[in-house]
């Protein structure tokens, strides 16, 4: 899911936060949310839950994080 791995890196940037940060707000690991951003590993894609925290914490939709809608 590029499209994912992108938005999610746009929006903490934009949202000047580090990946630590985000990491520690959906309560998991570091490592675990840089594979999010970066969409190496398929294994490690968000579930549900962490897509709709993820979503309430940059105030947009799930389907925009999935890249189903360009509106936020």
């Amino acid at each position: 899911m590029i499209i994912l791995s992108e938005r999610l890196r746009q929006l903490r940037k934009e949202n000047r936060l580090t990946q630590q940060s985000v990491a520690d707000r959906l309560g998991v690991k570091l490592r675990t949310y840089q594979y999010y951003e970066s969409d190496t590993e398929q294994s490690h894609r968000p579930d549900l839950e962490t897509l709709a925290a993820l979503a309430d914490l940059y105030e947009v939709s799930v389907d925009y994080l999935i890249g189903r809608t360009d509106a936020r």
